[in-house]
């Protein structure tokens, strides 16, 4: 007799999308990751990271990619890439890269992998079977700079002159130019994804990025995302409305997070680590770097993100190291040059300073409320913890700092990471927290930036009904998924655990009815959970497999 389950369902069937579709996920504890459980579900870092690429042994390349993609391209499972010079898709041509892809990047030739305007790039992963991008060098030989990243352009509205900018470090073309008038613009979906080794100066001075994003829109999917060993920043963004969720910033040489140009979007979840000897030497190095423009002008749309649950650790570590002669390491978080950034909910530890709030319209972004620093835990083995221009008034520190639930007192050993502080090449970080930490309790989703409402106008009616059968299933379920308009969808089925179980489907969608066949013949009987997520909505189906 078989057994099975009864179905339920979470959420609405068929029917508009409520407020729990929202892009946070509200805590109650401060920083990227829970009070531990001893079990990998609650590290969303567990099974497709890797915190010592150094030494990682890839394979040899099995197909080299030196020229332009004009047409849709895929590149399969098991395929290792050598890619050379600078590669654009183009001509709005979708490249597809399936889980467990390589691509390394070749020095000689400064290979990168440029994604223009109306193109789109489909890397989605799973945390089994990661997409990585790395260096083309051999193990043990690898460092920051060996190629030049991921550049992905879109249609997003920035604040440069006509709306447009170009990539810096490449020949002015149309295709290295991004911006427009499309804020809920697709570049694609990146997820499950390691960029490693990347940030090549293609001209003096003007080095890449792990991943840069110019005028990238909100219909594209990003999420678990780590940056390794840059030889610049480790996400930068210039414009467009792109949220994403899961980042982490490892070992980067400048900063972590920087934005520009107008950036909008929302980053939940991310988690930053410095190393003592990599730094910026022509520069300086902080956690972030924000401006709204190089000007430091007052140009619209303003850049203004919000970033909420983030773990930022800097080169001091647990406050036993001693920084090298002639380091560039600076601040926790440097806000300058006009930029209205708001940071929640997160942890600020081990920098030599703490929050810079530079210059006059900096500070005027707070004081009139279009910026928010709060619910954040800077550690006292910081010198300054906060620094603001000369224009502030004195009520400015307890106004953005006291009175929005800061707090500067608590020492990162109260603060009590599960093992946050290992030997750089060996054991694995986990910046969990023990039960004792005073992280565990505080956060706060209250403020009007955290509307649960914000962003479902947007998206409310995209999907106009779901349809899953049979269901129990036994060798095969399908979704049937009506969309009003074309989208970008990642169907993914997780056990109860939170592992992933199959990676259905991620990729464009029609308007109209789309079907989508999900193999269940090899994964056990039980419980599964099934996530449909399109442009921001994400949907949960309670899925049955019976044997």
């Amino acid at each position: 007799m078989k057994k099975f389950y009864v179905l339920a369902l979470a959420g609405l069937m068929g029917g508009s999308l409520n407020a729990q579709t929202a892009f946070w996920t509200p805590t109650t504890y401060k920083g990227a990751f829970p009070v531990t459980d001893n079990t990998s579900a609650t590290d969303w870092t567990n099974g497709w990271t890797n915190f010592d690429p150094e030494n990682t042994a890839y394979g040899a390349t099995t197909v080299t990619v030196s020229a332009d993609i004009t047409t849709n391209t895929t590149w399969v499972t098991g395929t290792i890439v050598n890619l050379q010079n600078k590669v654009f898709v183009k001509n709005n041509a979708v490249l597809t890269i399936e889980p467990g892809v390589i691509v390394r990047g070749d020095k000689n030739t400064q290979g990168t992998l440029i994604i223009t305007k109306g193109a789109k790039i489909i890397a989605a992963g799973t945390s089994s079977n990661p997409i990585v991008f790395t260096s083309g060098e051999a193990a043990g030989l690898r460092a920051e700079g060996d190629w030049g990243g991921v550049l992905i352009a879109g249609k997003g509205v920035n604040n440069q002159p006509g709306g447009v900018a170009n990539f810096e470090g490449l020949a002015v073309s149309t295709d290295t130019e991004f911006g427009g008038t499309d804020d809920t613009d697709s570049s694609g979906v990146l997820t499950y994804c390691r960029i490693e080794f990347s940030g090549i100066p293609l001209q003096p001075n003007k080095e890449t990025n792990g991943i840069t994003m110019g005028s990238v829109g909100s219909k594209t999917v990003m999420h678990h995302v780590q940056v390794s060993f840059g030889g610049d920043d480790g996400f930068e963004w210039f414009g467009g409305k792109l949220d994403a969720k899961y980042l982490i910033s490892f070992r980067n040489l400048d900063d972590d997070f920087d934005c520009d140009f107008g950036w909008r979007g929302r980053v939940q979840f991310g988690l930053i680590i410095r190393d003592s000897d990599l730094f910026d030497a022509a520069g300086d190095s902080n956690g972030w770097e924000c401006d709204n423009d190089a000007a430091g002008s007052a140009a619209t749309p303003k850049t203004q993100p919000v970033f909420s649950n983030i773990t930022n650790v800097g080169p001091l570590r647990n406050g036993t190291i001693t920084l090298p002669a002639g380091e560039k390491f600076e601040r926790a978080i440097y806000l300058r040059r006009n930029s209205a950034v708001s940071i929640f909910n997160s942890i600020h530890s081990s920098w030599e300073k703490g929050i810079y709030i530079k210059d006059a319209g900096t500070v005027a972004n707070f004081t009139s409320n279009e910026a928010v620093f709060a619910n954040n835990l800077i550690a006292s083995d910081i010198a300054k913890c906060i620094t603001v221009d000369a224009n502030a008034i004195s009520t400015f520190y307890a106004t953005i700092f006291s009175s929005s639930n800061n707090d500067s007192t608590k020492t990162p050993a109260e603060i009590a990471w599960v093992n946050a502080f290992p030997a750089l090449l060996s054991t694995t970080p986990d910046y969990r927290l023990q039960s004792s930490s005073i992280a565990a309790t505080g956060a706060s989703f209250s403020d009007s930036k955290f509307d649960i409402t914000a962003g479902i106008n947007e998206n409310r009616n995209k999907i106009s009904s779901i349809r899953l059968y049979p269901n129990p299933a036994n060798t095969q379920a399908t979704i049937d998924l009506n969309l009003d308009e074309p989208a970008t969808v990642a169907i993914t089925v997780y056990d109860i655990t939170g592992k992933v179980a199959v990676n259905a489907f991620t990729g464009e969608m029609n308007s109209g009815i789309n079907t989508v066949k999900i193999n269940t013949t090899e994964i056990p009987a039980g419980i599964y959970f099934t996530t449909i997520v399109s442009n921001n909505v994400k949907k949960t189906l309670k899925t049955v497999v019976i044997k």
